[in-house]
């Protein structure tokens, strides 16, 4: 990044400042996704905006190798106090901040102080591989589902609603915190598509227009921060753990993907199943095949498998399925007539303790992945696997997914693809993470680990 680039920069946060003035923010906040997927964050007063867009806002590598209960590992590639980076907010997402006043959010991208792009930041992870995509003459299109649960102000979990599962007794106990989440959402630009009760006590769940991928990661970060604060300013807690309750349903974060040659859905109108066409059918294909390594990624957490178990709606077995929602791979084709614009990918098994930017990197690397190789689905599993015998799913070849954070890991650290495509500094601060996830609930039980990780996400 030369010096007339960094001109440019300020030029350009110039207005942006001088708009968010008007509507009364005071402070931005610069928010990354670390490798163990919190959201950490750095802030500057809003007349500071074009200074940290030229030369950005100084942060430690440190933050790489920050594990979930903020102890720092020594990792073979992080871990240190040595060094700096430039925290370069992304003006083009900078919004003020509806459930926050006097705020506004930023998200932002982390380059060395030379002026190139940490290898290690996450959003420049989604933007290579959305360029890998593009060299293939493809776009994708992607949205996170977001599920939290309400409680109240209390350490333990004390569920916010009294209210059956999907039961408009859910709407009405919090309609006005539901409303006003709408609002403040609507005012921030996010298209919200539907919302709704879901399943476990004081559960709820939020659904997102699709965009590019870069913009979902973003969109879902925003999301999910407007809902804690949201909470937090009604006296609630809002946790997107992927368990809340040892014996209860979990939160997913359940991720759409799709496709695209030039204005054309690949997921519709080829000769494949469900529609697919060849190139769609491959890029799911490498997904599939990936799953256990893609899940280091997208459920890092030991809490992750106590989710992704039979009977949860978690979808643990490695299959796919048409509109089936206990196949980790479900294909979703929409209502007759609406396939062009609704078909796509929906991976059931990640949660929100992942990193949303690695995440949809990891999943298109992999889709790639099996673009390179012209591949095919299994056949399509129209049964809840769970429901099969042993015997009976591997003669259908159905595999269950890693069990423990520990086979994931290993699935990872073995995978060349992902293991490449992420490089080689990343890759090793993910293994050195999660094997430190590992040794520090080695020795806890499922309610010591639900305990310590339901509020951290």
């Amino acid at each position: 990044m030369d010096r007339d680039e960094r001109e440019r920069r300020a030029a350009e946060a110039g207005p942006v400042a001088a708009r968010l003035a008007d509507q009364g923010v005071v402070g931005v906040a610069l928010t990354w996704v670390d490798n163990s997927g919190i959201t950490r964050t750095k802030a500057v007063p809003v007349d500071r905006l074009a200074n940290a867009a030229a030369w950005g806002v100084g942060a430690s590598p440190v933050f790489d190798a920050f594990a979930t209960d903020d102890s720092i590992i020594a990792g073979r590639c992080a871990g240190g106090p040595v060094g700096d980076l430039r925290l370069l907010p992304d003006l083009n997402r900078t919004v003020a901040l509806a459930a926050q006043p006097g705020w506004a959010w930023a998200p932002a991208d982390r380059y060395t102080q030379d002026g190139t792009p940490h290898p290690q930041d996450a959003r420049n992870v989604t933007r290579r591989a959305v360029a890998r995509l593009a060299e293939a003459g493809l776009t994708a299109k992607s949205a996170i589902e977001v599920e939290w649960t309400l409680g109240l102000d209390e350490d333990d979990f004390v569920p916010a609603t009294r209210g059956p599962a999907y039961g408009f007794t859910r709407l009405v106990e919090h309609s006005d915190y539901l409303a006003d989440l709408l609002t403040a959402l609507r005012e921030q630009g996010v298209a919200v598509e539907q919302i709704h009760p879901e399943y476990a006590a004081g559960q709820y769940e939020l659904s997102v227009a699709a965009e590019d991928p870069l913009g979902a990661a973003d969109t879902f970060v925003l999301v999910r921060e407007t809902i804690r604060a949201l909470s937090a300013d009604r006296g609630l807690r809002a946790s997107f753990s992927p368990k809340v309750m040892a014996d209860g349903v979990g939160n997913g974060g359940h991720v759409h993907l799709s496709i695209w040659r030039r204005r054309t859905n690949l997921h519709h109108g080829g000769d494949g199943p469900c529609g697919m066409t060849d190139a769609a059918e491959s890029f799911a294909a490498g997904i599939l095949h990936r799953l256990p390594a893609l899940l280091a990624v997208g459920a890092p957490s030991v809490a992750s498998y106590l989710r992704l178990v039979p009977g949860h709606w978690a979808a643990p077995y490695q299959a796919c399925g048409h509109e089936n929602r206990e196949t980790a791979l479900r294909l979703v084709t929409g209502s007759h007539g609406d396939e062009g614009r609704a078909a796509n990918l929906e991976v059931k098994v990640l949660d929100q303790s992942a990193n949303p930017y690695l995440c949809l990197a990891a999943l298109i690397f992999a889709g790639l992945a099996g673009l390179a190789r012209p591949s095919r689905l299994p056949a399509l599993v129209d049964v809840d696997p769970a429901r099969l015998s042993e015997d009976e799913r591997a003669l259908r070849g159905i595999p269950a997914l890693p069990g423990t954070l520990t086979e994931a890991t290993d699935a990872f650290e073995a995978d060349a693809v992902l293991g490449a495509a992420f490089g080689p500094e990343l890759a090793a601060t993910v293994i050195d993470l999660r094997r430190a996830e590992v040794a520090r609930f080695a020795d806890s039980s499922p309610q010591e680990i639900v305990a310590a990780l339901r509020w951290v996400f």
